[in-house]
């Protein structure tokens, strides 16, 4: 019986992984049959009124109150709710994906996607060289990798499965059918990353997510952690990085925008600086971010000052008479030599 209970025990996050299945199904298939802005709406208002009684809601309005400190309590709580509708929108739209992105150019009045920087996608596409597309949680971030696919671009989108097996499953499900090239997070995917990038392909990153072992940036004038790997592909290859953003309109209408190739900081060698090409990535984020803040998913835990590398103390070098090194003076001392 002992045994049995832990057997039970040790494999219960599996089983009710397994037992989810069929309820997020089940939800994926009424989202399908409500049509696309009903779920939208239903989801944003689900989202909405749920969402401030859970632990993340604390996270969120600490991150708005530190990134707005100038805007009143009102002013955060009502992007805080709007941050909690896009993400039950996004949720909702997963059932959709398939046809949300319809941009016709011919007929743009009439479609749910309407695309800025065109003339980039084709430059991307066609250049003959590896590129780079850096991007960030706004609007329905799924959107971009779709965009590619459609514009015929050879891109490999890098994602984090959600932790919830069912949902994982399913939205993997989704992805497949509707984008490109997918690239899971995790050890060994960096060969994988690199191995897209080398034979003249694209790479999509969301880049806006804390990273235990990054560079230090600064974002809302607070520093964070980073994942360096989008610098360090375009320091080694030399490739362009183009950032893009979906901005929500209403009635789960959507603008996308691809921005020309950044102009990234350089060394006095002149590769690219890592540290200062995340940098330039993280302030263009941080624009998107300041225009549209309900968009952004501030239920992530960005700013983590604990995990931030400690300061590496000064090297004494100055060495004593009999050859140790002593530290010198405080500034403020005097002396009282004779």
């Amino acid at each position: 019986m002992l045994r049995l209970a832990l057997v039970l025990k040790r494999n219960l996050p599996r089983l009710a992984g397994l037992a989810m299945i069929p309820l997020i199904r089940s939800l994926f298939w009424l989202a399908r049959m409500l049509g696309t802005e009903r779920a939208s709406r239903i989801g944003g208002w689900l989202a909405r009124t749920v969402g401030p009684f859970l632990p993340a809601h604390r996270t969120a309005m600490a991150n708005l109150r530190a990134a707005f400190p100038e805007r009143d309590a009102a002013a955060i709580r009502a992007i805080a709710g709007d941050a909690w509708d896009n993400l039950g929108r996004t949720g909702a739209e997963y059932a959709h994906l398939h046809t949300l992105f319809d941009h016709d150019p011919a007929d743009p009045a009439t479609q749910r996607m309407a695309v800025e920087g065109e003339s980039h996608f084709a430059d991307l596409r066609d250049d003959g060289k590896p590129g780079l597309i850096f991007s960030a949680h706004l609007a329905n971030w799924e959107l971009p990798a779709i965009c590619a696919a459609r514009y015929g671009l050879d891109a490999t989108a890098i994602f984090r499965p959600p932790n919830d097996p069912a949902t994982a499953s399913l939205v993997q499900e989704v992805r497949r059918e509707t984008m490109g090239g997918l690239a899971a997070a995790g050890q060994g995917a960096v060969f994988a990353m690199q191995g897209v990038v080398e034979r003249g392909g694209h790479l999509g990153q969301l880049i806006d997510q804390h990273f235990t072992r990054g560079v230090v940036v600064e974002f809302f004038g607070r520093p964070v952690l980073v994942n360096p790997l989008m610098g360090k592909l375009a320091r080694h290859y030399e490739c362009p990085v183009h950032g893009v953003r979906v901005v929500r309109q209403p009635d789960a209408h959507f603008r996308l925008e691809l921005t020309p190739p950044l102009d990234l900081p350089r060394d006095a060698e002149g590769a690219i600086d890592v540290q200062g090409a995340m940098q330039a990535m993280t302030r263009v984020v941080e624009a998107w971010v300041r225009e549209n803040p309900g968009q952004w998913l501030w239920m992530h835990r960005r700013w983590r000052p604990a995990m931030l590398p400690k300061p590496k103390p000064a090297a004494n070098t100055k060495p004593a008479d009999r050859g140790n090194v002593t530290s010198p003076p405080p500034e403020h001392a005097v002396s009282s030599a004779p």
